[in-house]
């Protein structure tokens, strides 16, 4: 990447300094936008996106870019479906976790294999925390490739994988794949086995969020998506938000992600990327929940307001301010519960270095997805700002949306609004 791109980019925002308005509508904000936006797909950073800015719980831009692939047949909606990837850890497993907790059903910090049973037998990991593992502090391997023990030479084992749904392979991966339904528990027995850092530092694993399913439905007596949708999306009206979405019927466009050239070997629509969540038939943790800016807005709006949204409380304010701060800061851990936070001394930054915007709060929080996605909350300034893009097609090695701070730079116009 050329250094004159990034400064190209950033040049946009110095002028903000002497940008003096104060509507999220004025046309002068639209246009800085706008550039951004153009630029980005220019640079192939993604071939489509849609901004979605809330400001004191009310919706004030909400505009979308470019198509769904760079073939240019599809223009991007308003109502399409993003696959939200790792955005999943947050609106999937996490408030079901915060409520939990909030009914003394979960406790943060007694031993997690009081919840997960087969830890209690590892002696490095039968005295982990649920905070700890939150806060990605444990020590947990950052990530497993389990399509390594579902393929060899290229080719899918048929021990594990069947081309027709059958007896005992219930969980489709994609048309034409369908995993061994016990594979799930050979995904966790890898997870038990595996190796735990002596060191306590910060180390990002999404490992438990494959566990956490399993652990919610056996608390709740329902199944993880049943409880997802009767809890929270159903009441806050997350009408396009869900697993699978191609079994939903929704009538809304999907946007499509990656050309697969190793496990699919084909376009990837309507089916979660994440190679790990597929393998547990799109249903995870860790990844698989698609939605639209509309639905997202909705549960950040929630987690905005901690806990509540139009009268109706969904977790007490203790809780998901407890989820929202960073709690080993001492350890260089910038992690809430769950939650990403900005970088340790993120206000000090200049936007090119920073992460998320330098503007926000240090209390703000948030979570990007692999595909292109990301969402972030800021209750002291009342502003949610929604980004979604499909930046890994045509495939996973475009990078620019990351090596240009899109996202930070967009953010950055918003904030200048009402700073």
């Amino acid at each position: 990447m050329k250094a004159s791109h990034l400064t190209s980019l950033f040049s946009f925002l110095i002028c903000l300094s002497c940008w003096a308005q104060n509507s999220f509508s004025d046309s002068v904000l639209t246009k800085k936008v706008d550039s951004i936006i153009a630029f980005a797909i220019k640079q192939e950073a993604f071939p489509g996106a849609q901004i979605l800015v809330a400001h004191k719980d009310s919706i004030v831009f909400h505009h979308t870019y470019g198509f769904h692939t760079y073939q240019n047949k599809i223009a991007v909606s308003k109502t399409d479906v993003y696959d939200l990837a790792s955005v999943t850890k947050i609106i999937g497993p996490l408030p079901a976790l915060m409520k939990l907790v909030d009914e003394g059903k979960l406790n943060l910090d007694t031993p997690f294999s009081n919840y997960w049973k087969p830890w209690k037998k590892k002696k490095d990991k039968q005295q982990l925390t649920l905070r700890e593992i939150l806060s990605h502090q444990a020590g947990l391997v950052p990530y497993i490739v389990f399509l390594n023990n579902v393929s060899k030479d290229g080719r899918l084992k048929k021990r594990f994988v069947k081309k027709k749904s059958e007896v005992g392979f219930n969980q489709k991966a994609y048309d034409g794949i369908y995993i061994k339904n016990r594979f799930k528990n050979k995904i966790y027995r890898i997870i038990n086995r595996s190796k735990v850092s002596p060191d306590k530092k910060y180390i990002y694993s999404g490992l438990p969020f494959l566990l956490f399913p399993e652990i919610i439905s056996n608390i709740t007596g329902k199944s993880y998506e049943q409880y997802l949708q009767q809890e929270f999306y159903t009441p806050l009206g997350c009408k396009n938000l869900g697993f699978n979405p191609t079994e939903k019927e929704y009538p809304n466009s999907i946007v499509p992600t990656e050309i697969d050239t190793l496990f699919r070997k084909s376009l990837v629509k309507g089916y979660v990327h994440d190679e790990n969540a597929a393998l547990l038939g799109g249903v995870s943790g860790n990844a698989g929940l698609f939605g639209t800016a509309d639905d997202l807005s909705k549960i950040m709006l929630m987690y905005q307001n901690y806990g509540t949204l139009n009268g109706k409380r969904y977790i007490s304010e203790p809780i998901v301010k407890e989820f929202a701060k960073a709690h080993y800061t001492k350890n260089e851990n910038r992690r809430g519960l769950g939650f990403d936070k900005p970088l340790l001394g993120n206000d000090s930054l200049q936007s090119s270095q920073a992460y998320p915007s330098p503007k926000a709060s240090p209390n703000s929080f948030g979570h990007s997805g692999f595909t292109g996605t990301f969402v972030w909350a800021d209750a002291k300034n009342q502003l949610v700002f929604i980004f979604l893009s499909n930046r890994v097609y045509p495939n996973r090695s475009h990078r620019k949306l990351y090596e240009l701070n899109i996202r930070v730079a967009l953010q950055d116009i918003f904030y200048s609004v009402i700073q």
